[in-house]
């Protein structure tokens, strides 16, 4: 697990020679540049990008490509009064949810960004949305999402 949050990692993932390479990296989740820059070092010319559990508050997926930077978060309501969560939506194009953060105990979390950022590796954007709408744990959201990309024994390996 990550050194600064007991609960919580972040990995890189790449697609190399037909098989998944899954490595932890340092990232404190105050800005999207460190996961950016993770992936971006890989230099891999297949399938590349970042899973941030974040605190196991939430799940983020970081996809820097040649022009854009895609994003997913799995719950919108964190951007309220978590600055990290309002710049993953923020590099999304998405505002910040309009909710008084004394109320948000009581609103149930949805997640935005991307949702076909995983569509041509065979995890379709309506799959994806199904998965995401589960009420999973983030930890248990990055096994969901690694295993249905085929790199859940090397997800394991790097974050047990």
């Amino acid at each position: 697990m990550s050194q600064d949050f007991e609960d919580g990692f972040a990995v890189t993932v790449a697609r190399r020679e037909g098989g998944w390479v899954v490595r932890e990296f340092k990232d404190d989740f105050t800005s999207l540049d460190t996961s950016v820059a993770a992936v971006r070092g890989l230099r891999s010319e297949g399938a590349a990008f970042a899973i941030l559990n974040v605190e196991e508050d939430y799940l983020v997926v970081v996809r820097p490509g040649p022009a854009s930077i895609r994003v997913l978060i799995s719950d919108a309501t964190m951007a309220v009064d978590d600055d990290f969560a309002a710049d993953i939506l923020a590099e999304a194009g998405i505002d910040v949810p309009d909710i008084d953060p004394d109320e948000l105990d009581d609103v149930d979390a949805w997640a935005e960004g991307d949702f076909a950022i995983f569509a041509d590796l065979g995890l379709s954007e309506e799959r994806l949305s199904i998965l995401l709408d589960d009420d999973a744990d983030p930890y248990d959201l990055a096994e969901t999402i690694a295993a249905e990309l085929g790199f859940a024994d090397e997800l394991a390996d790097a974050v047990d």
